[in-house]
């Protein structure tokens, strides 16, 4: 029996998750070939510590990770599906044909306030660089951390400030007004209200002036109007990029072109393509989230192709580790459960691997590569601290056919 051809279209979280999974539960039962016009994965979840010396985006070869999970890459990109032929188009001229296909190749990002400073966007680094510079040498005695109307997810601005208070704080710079401006009616409130409470409890600690139910709609001459109403008097705004859909010929799209997908990840009239990630309407954009939608599609997948596995719906579970400039905090609700009562804040892992990003398959197999990012230790009693495990013991690191 020939194996199963699975085509993963990207290569950042979803998709590497993606491909992971199902070559751990179809084994050698699928062939995989990943696109991406991109050499290397970006792993982005400690870029906003750059600036403060605290972290950094670690890149990683896509070719050695396919190789790893026998996959196939090419390097290109996909710029039309034919679901009747069961065809990709792209960019190069060529075409390949699937049985199955995985949309996973993420967002494009859109600076929504042309004088601020926004993360993310090329050049964000240096510009938050010499805001620090500025604020520490006097020139700049306010600072406003603005969160706009469909950013996807908020967590990396409240970094950012919380970040930037640590340290003018350790530089002893003192008198500087921060402000976090939020649409939300609670700080981080996706989390549930015993986080949001925490991280509240945080902002206030630090002396950071909270804004909830507002989002910026221009700033200009040092002013910041917010929607529905207000104006703040402000020397500097740093903000979130929007996150708009790739729209992609003979894929359906919503609103802002983000492709719609159903509990099991299925883009609804194509037989045989799924999609996962921040290319689909799933409102909130965290790799975290990204990667079980992706082992959801690579369980059918595999189902399919005649691997013993049972296939579940997503239920997304929230997993946030919140960057302070001190102990990080880890945030946790269950959506299925009932956020009221799952949300948790600790400042002991909530999971293990105690990742930025918690990746059922690809967490555990960066950290056979190289230390992604500064871990917390393991705990010396792990039954004495509440955590789920939700990883494999046995990460891939390597699958011959």
């Amino acid at each position: 029996m020939s194996a199963r051809r699975v085509v993963i279209a990207g290569g950042g979280v979803a998709a590497l998750e993606a491909m992971l999974a199902l070559r751990r539960m179809a084994e050698d039962r699928v062939e995989i070939l990943l696109i991406s016009p991109e050499r290397s994965f970006a792993y982005r979840p400690l870029a906003v510590a750059e600036p403060f010396d605290l972290g950094a985006e670690r890149r990683f070869d896509l070719a050695e990770i396919a190789a790893d999970a026998a996959a196939e890459l090419v390097e290109d990109g996909v710029t039309a599906v034919d679901g009747a032929s069961r065809r990709v188009q792209m960019a190069s001229g060529a075409s390949l044909d699937y049985e199955d296909l995985v949309i996973a190749f993420g967002a494009r990002h859109r600076a929504p306030l042309p004088e601020a400073l926004t993360f993310w966007v090329p050049g964000w680094r240096d510009r938050m660089a010499d805001l620090l510079k500025d604020v520490e040498g006097g020139w700049v005695r306010s600072v406003a951390f603005a969160i706009p109307v469909g950013c996807g997810w908020p967590l990396p601005l409240y970094e950012l400030a919380l970040l930037t208070s640590s340290h003018l704080e350790g530089e002893g710079v003192e008198g500087v007004e921060l402000m976090l401006v939020t649409p939300e009616a609670a700080p981080l409130e996706l989390f549930g209200s015993r986080a949001s409470e925490a991280v509240g409890e945080l902002l206030a600690h630090r002396g950071l002036g909270l804004f909830t139910g507002s989002y910026p709609s221009a700033y200009r001459g040092g002013e910041l109007s917010l929607s529905p109403a207000g104006r703040l008097r402000v020397e500097r705004v740093v903000t979130l990029p929007r996150i708009e859909g790739r729209e992609i010929k003979g894929l359906p799209t919503g609103m802002h072109g983000f492709i719609p997908v159903d509990e099991y990840g299925r883009v609804p009239g194509l037989e045989g393509v799924y999609a996962a990630g921040d290319a689909t309407t799933v409102p909130i954009k965290q790799g975290g989230l990204a990667a079980q939608l992706a082992d959801v599609v690579a369980s059918q997948i595999a189902r399919d192709a005649g691997a013993a596995v049972e296939v579940e719906p997503f239920r997304p579970v929230l997993r946030g580790m919140l960057l302070t400039g001190e102990r990080p905090r880890f945030l946790r609700t269950d959506f299925g459960a009932g956020a009221a009562e799952e949300s948790m804040a600790a400042e002991h892992a909530l999971w293990w691997p105690a990742s930025k990003i918690a990746g059922r398959h690809l967490a555990p197999y960066l950290a056979t590569l190289t230390s992604a990012e500064p871990v917390p230790a393991a705990p010396a009693e792990r039954a004495s601290i509440p955590v789920e495990i939700e990883v494999d013991a046995a990460p891939i690191t390597s699958v011959s056919r």
